[in-house]
């Protein structure tokens, strides 16, 4: 177990930042919000922890749904042998579907909820596909707890399996340190990103990278379940 609880740890980690890092939202507006109301370094930390948690707590909640399947699996008996495997071959099976998902989802180049900073540092919030020219109508001013029900209503959602796994093992443990570690790696990427725009430094350009998020947790899931099912990882 210990080889796979670093397996889970390691991507737990990688999708936590890999899904923050590649969203501009998750860092562009508090930035905006922060030098148009002038707040302190110390109030935007905390506006950003308090939508980080809303966010996170949602994928978790998501996770739990996962890991009820997993415990109700272990559970059956004459599965007592072979519920690790099957749980490994659910993260493959997840992690391949997820990315396929992402990738007709990146083609597809739906509409989905973006911020925007308009000329007087006013933060929007708006559907569009990218590329798409957004009317003004269709804007909607941001203030803090619009904004932190807007992350409550956008989890990630390859945290799901994530829990699946050690719930299928009966591992509560596992199943703690790995919130744990989503939800700190999350919250530090949020605050991260948000202090270098505060302070003006951009090290990544990430909005092309956005476009495939789901794609890249999808990959992160695959090849955690394809090392846990081929390699014995």
């Amino acid at each position: 177990m210990q080889a796979e609880l670093s397996i889970l740890i390691i991507t737990a980690i990688s999708i936590a930042f890999l899904h923050t890092a590649t969203g501009p939202d998750h860092y562009v507006p508090f930035i905006a919000l922060a030098k148009l109301r002038g707040w302190s370094p110390a109030r935007t930390v905390l506006w950003t922890l308090v939508c980080g948690c809303g966010h996170v707590w949602s994928s978790v909640l998501l996770g739990l749904g996962g890991a009820a399947i997993g415990w109700s699996l272990s559970k059956i008996k004459g599965l007592e042998n072979i519920r690790g495997g099957l749980a490994g071959w659910a993260l493959l099976g997840f992690g391949l579907l997820y990315t396929i998902w992402g990738l007709i989802k990146a083609k597809q180049n739906r509409a989905h909820k973006h911020f925007d900073i308009n000329a007087n540092g006013s933060v929007y919030v708006y559907e569009h596909a990218h590329g798409e020219a957004v009317a003004q109508k269709d804007r909607h001013a941001v203030t803090p707890w619009v904004m932190f029900i807007i992350f409550v209503l956008g989890p990630c959602e390859p945290m799901i399996p994530l829990l699946y796994f050690p719930a299928a093992k009966s591992s509560w443990f596992t199943m703690t340190l790995l919130i744990i570690v989503y939800t700190v790696c999350t919250l530090f990427t949020m605050v991260l990103f948000v202090m270098l725009g505060f302070y003006g430094i951009s090290i990544l350009k990430t909005e092309k990278l956005e476009r495939y998020m789901h794609v890249l947790g999808g990959v992160s899931i695959f090849i955690c379940g394809a090392g846990m099912v081929f390699i014995g990882w």
